[in-house]
């Protein structure tokens, strides 16, 4: 016997035993009243777990009585059930917020299906979910270790990223073994990266898409066929808000879906300098001396990315106009809504969106935040509803209006740290956490990834001595000085700059407006 309990109200109820019958056989307990009156008395007295409402009752109609009843129990499920196909009857059950309408006759299978979804739906989609995955497991597991090329890790990454989707909702301990499943594909994406991540750099016929070919493979198309274009670059977005987002942007575009591979260091001053340059940060540093700033350098790191833009449409002798404009928050896109009608009229609009890394950077130093953001879901939920509730929802709308084509990209992801690596460096050595730069770093060599010759990795040298480290995985540095204080503080923070799928693999969407002619 189920502990669930059914109001069922009919002015016929007689004429529904059998279904009632039926319904008690699977184990479900059902009250039953021929008026909304005793309706609304029933619901003074009780609570109930779902109710079927006929609509056509004499005296207290079923609008009626649901008005009643949802004034007394705001929350329970009401199943309106009429003979009645006429709309406006329809429209205003659904305006009080019914949870389900069926058109008489019903059949016995039809209330149990309602039953089932109203009641037992979380445990059903969880039960179906934890069997999905279960039984995929072993094929993801093959996949982690017999993926040999770029394509088979953007398949597995993306595999793991829509399980991860679809249990994030249950409480099962498949949310566990996901979570192993997906670190251990991290350990091998990272053998992975280091054994072909220099072979990339110095071979352009044999490597994945990387940050400096954004502009070229993705942009630069469809200038060619005359677009106008909006490159968008969600400062560190990972794949899996792309997916979290994606149904708010449908309303508005329709999008094709890809992911590219971030350059090393996963960080904003390499990747997304690389992105506008078409350029290697190596490349930067020589060819631009005074667009580039160096880590010890006070100076901010991305000011240089409007004239970055303007050195590679020359560098490709294109005539485009662009425009850049930097977002940091709602008062920003505000600014730059009434604008959106003026860019029509230029071939190539670059807009930065610097919310999601700030959001990032703040739930490390924000209790608060670091509470909102305690998992990988309230992390995806807070993205989501930044974007609904700013105006960068309005400005994706606005955009959409001129028929233009979108760009949405990102430099870099980040990954949840755990795992304290410890590194010595001397106090010229850079503060991130995912990787190091410098002269006479110490550490242990299994533990990192690392290039000693920052030029075959296309990475600037400031001192003759200079080598980087990654970190890989869910690991972070940590200095032996005062290190407790420092590992309790970073650890279960969002990082990037290392070597991750999180970080490295990511989205890159091309958007058509949908109200494109």
């Amino acid at each position: 016997m189920n502990n669930e309990r059914i109001l069922w109200v009919d002015d016929e109820i007689e004429m529904l035993k059998p279904h009632i019958i039926f319904i008690q056989s699977k184990g479900y307990g059902i009250e039953t009243v021929t008026n909304g009156h005793d309706a609304i008395e029933m619901c003074k007295e009780k609570e109930y777990d779902l109710i079927f409402l006929d609509e056509n009752m004499p005296g207290l109609t079923g609008l009626e009585t649901l008005t009643r009843i949802k004034d007394i129990r705001p929350n329970v499920p009401i199943v309106m059930i009429t003979k009645s196909e006429e709309e406006n009857i329809m429209d205003m059950a659904i305006g009080q917020k019914i949870a389900d309408y069926l058109i008489k006759p019903v059949n016995p299978k039809q209330i149990l299906l309602s039953i089932k979804k109203h009641l037992h739906k979380n445990e059903i989609i969880a039960e179906v979910t934890n069997t999905g995955y279960q039984q995929n497991f072993s094929k993801i597991g093959l996949q982690i270790n017999d993926s040999l090329t770029v394509d088979d890790w953007k398949e597995v990454y993306r595999q793991l990223t829509y399980w991860e989707l679809e249990l994030e909702a249950t409480n099962s301990s498949m949310n566990e073994v996901l979570k192993m499943q997906k670190a251990e594909a991290n350990n091998m994406f990272a053998r992975f990266v280091s054994k072909n991540y220099i072979s990339w750099i110095n071979d352009p016929d044999n490597r994945p898409v990387m940050s400096q070919d954004i502009m070229k493979k993705y942009v630069f198309p469809h200038l060619d066929n005359g677009e106008k274009v909006f490159l968008i670059v969600l400062d560190n977005f990972r794949y899996d808000q792309w997916r979290t987002l994606s149904s708010e942007i449908s309303e508005y575009f329709s999008s094709d879906e890809d992911l590219y591979f971030s350059i090393l260091p996963t960080a904003t001053q390499y990747a997304r300098n690389a992105i506008f340059s078409g350029l290697y940060p190596a490349q930067i540093a020589k060819m631009f001396p005074e667009l580039w700033v160096d880590e010890d350098e006070e100076e901010g790191k991305n000011l240089n990315e409007e004239p970055l833009i303007g050195t590679l449409l020359e560098r490709y002798r294109r005539k485009n106009s662009f425009t850049y404009n930097k977002i940091y928050d709602s008062n920003g896109a505000d600014k730059i809504i009434p604008q959106i009608k003026s860019m029509k009229d230029v071939d190539l609009n670059v807009i930065v969106i610097n919310f999601i890394d700030m959001m990032s950077h703040a739930r490390t130093e924000s209790k608060m935040i670091r509470e909102l953001a305690s998992s990988e879901a309230a992390y995806r939920s807070i993205t989501k509803s930044w974007f609904i509730h700013s105006s960068v929802k309005e400005l994706f709308a606005e955009i959409s209006k001129l028929g233009g084509t979108v760009i949405l990209t990102t430099d870099h992801g980040s990954i949840k740290v755990s795992n304290p690596i410890k590194v010595v460096g001397d106090r010229n050595t850079n503060t991130n956490l995912r990787y190091k730069l410098g002269k006479n770093l110490g550490y242990n060599p299994k533990e990192v990834f690392e290039i000693k010759d920052p030029a075959k990795a296309q990475l600037p040298s400031p001192n003759v001595s200079t080598s980087y480290i990654f970190a890989s995985g869910s690991d972070f540095f940590a200095y032996p000085n005062n290190y407790n204080y420092y590992v309790s503080y970073f650890k279960d923070t969002f990082q990037h700059g290392g070597i991750s799928m999180e970080e490295m693999i990511v989205p890159v969407i091309t958007l058509t407006s949908k109200n494109k002619n």
